[in-house]
């Protein structure tokens, strides 16, 4: 039997399921340092976050980085992150979640734009493997879009119909993608961007993955 008419959850994997926010922004300030700027508040990050994250640091700099500065910026940040992930967890919620949404007979995947090769063992350590039926990290260089990353994704997923599919992140990006292919998406506050910025996308937005996952249901129905 496939699951052709189960409902499909495409969740976010940095700032949705697992919980990297501080390790996030300690790593953009430490970005930040290497090119004398300020450091940034939790607030300040929030409102001002954007991707292609380029972009966002000409939000904050008044121009856009030169290509030696964004390498330099950008080996910091993965440096720093490296660092610190060690210390961070899922979100609160998330291993109940996943394994109530796959007891319930529906299917699940992961799309990150983190690379593949260093999420796959993360999830694998976090023991929530077994509830998702891919996990997709990004492949090839960072800044792309996630849209792109997300036909590819649904098209190798067997039986999953886009419109009974809902994908689940903390960024207008992970919306994008969503409507991109034909499918829905709730956005969570916990992660990169403030409630305000989400909102203007036009999808539901929660405080919760609990309500993000009952707001996936309704959709999806």
């Amino acid at each position: 039997m496939g699951m052709k008419t189960g409902s499909h959850i495409v969740w976010d994997w940095n700032g949705t399921l697992f919980h990297d926010i501080d390790a996030i922004i300690g790593a953009t300030n430490a970005a930040f340092a290497e090119l004398g700027l300020e450091p940034l508040t939790l607030e300040t990050y929030r409102e001002l976050y954007c991707v292609p994250v380029p972009k966002f640091y000409e939000r904050l700099m008044g121009r856009l980085p030169t290509e030696a500065e964004w390498e330099a910026m950008d080996d910091v940040f993965h440096r720093y992150y490296a660092e610190h992930r060690t210390a961070c967890g899922l979100t609160v919620g998330a291993v109940e979640l996943l394994a109530g949404w796959r007891s319930a007979g529906r299917s699940q995947s992961i799309l990150s734009m983190y690379v593949h090769e260093e999420l796959v063992p993360l999830v694998r350590g976090f023991g929530i493997e077994p509830h998702f039926i891919r996990v997709d990290g990004r492949t090839g260089p960072s800044g792309g879009s996630k849209a792109e990353h997300m036909v590819r994704h649904l098209a190798s997923l067997r039986g999953v119909a886009p419109e009974r599919t809902v994908v689940i992140g903390d960024a207008a990006d992970d919306a994008v993608a969503a409507l991109h292919v034909g499918a829905r998406a709730v956005l969570y506050t916990g992660g990169s961007h403030s409630r305000v910025s989400l909102e203007t996308v036009g999808v539901p937005v929660v405080d919760t993955l609990e309500e993000a996952v009952a707001e996936a249901e309704r959709l999806a129905a």
